[in-house]
């Protein structure tokens, strides 16, 4: 069995919305430490929809695949939407991940959280904190490497 799906290495070698958008509605900018992986994720919004979203990833083609998919499943969608987006979600999209890769997974609905709340602090919008807080990668099952 191979480590990878396709759809990993589809979205590693193809990575959908890569980039940056300059006057980004919101700005989330994660990393982890112990892998060096580190993503940021721009938003554009539109009458509380996601108009467009980029990203910048460094790390390896784990966190790649998952920054470009979880681009995917929110470009177009209303925030409401957006904001019920779990790692799970991603890892699912993308085929599967390997367990010791699953923090990856973690970054990027992290990411998107705190651009989130970039977006409502800027704009003074009220917001469930506990909702848009980060989780721990091994709250989710990682296990250590």
């Amino acid at each position: 069995m191979a480590l990878y799906s396709e759809k990993v290495m589809d979205h590693f070698r193809n990575p959908r919305n890569v980039g940056v958008i300059e006057d980004a509605d919101g700005v989330g900018e994660v990393g982890n430490a112990k892998c060096g992986d580190i993503m940021k994720i721009y938003l554009k919004i539109n009458d509380d929809v996601i108009e467009d979203c980029k990203f910048e990833t460094f790390g390896c083609g784990s966190a790649i695949a998952s920054s470009s998919m979880a681009t995917e499943l929110i470009k177009g969608q209303p925030l409401s939407k957006a904001l019920e987006l779990t790692n799970k979600a991603v890892t699912e999209s993308l085929g599967g991940l390997p367990a010791h890769k699953i923090h990856c997974s973690v970054l990027a609905e992290q990411a998107i959280k705190r651009a989130l709340r970039d977006y409502y602090d800027k704009n003074g919008i009220d917001y469930d904190h506990e909702l848009l807080a980060d989780k721990d990668a091994h709250e989710e099952g990682e296990e250590e490497e």
